[in-house]
């Protein structure tokens, strides 16, 4: 199998063409993805932090119901269990 078929799934050049350029902004969009999750976790650590220490409750069980809604109907049944990642890596384990 030749490099090209290797590193893109074709022999076909031009297909191969559009497959990396394809893989590039796939790379930059999961780049994207990577620093807003990070950015989005430390922000509701935050939250949870400063909730807790006014007194409030380390979770707000409405406001995670509301994110998990928004992402179902967004995304699909794909999307509570994306909601579900996003919200434990706010945060934290139970």
């Amino acid at each position: 199998m030749s490099a090209i078929a290797n590193e893109t799934g074709t022999t076909a050049p031009e297909a191969a063409t559009e497959i990396t350029s394809m893989r590039e902004r796939i790379d930059q969009i999961d780049a994207a993805l990577i620093a807003l999750w990070k950015e989005r976790a430390a922000i509701s650590q935050q939250v949870g932090k400063t909730r807790v220490a006014s007194g409030g409750t380390r979770l707000v069980l409405s406001r995670e119901r509301e994110i998990m809604d928004r992402f179902r109907a967004e995304l699909g049944p794909d999307g509570t269990q994306l909601a579900l990642l996003i919200l434990r890596a706010g945060r934290g384990p139970l």
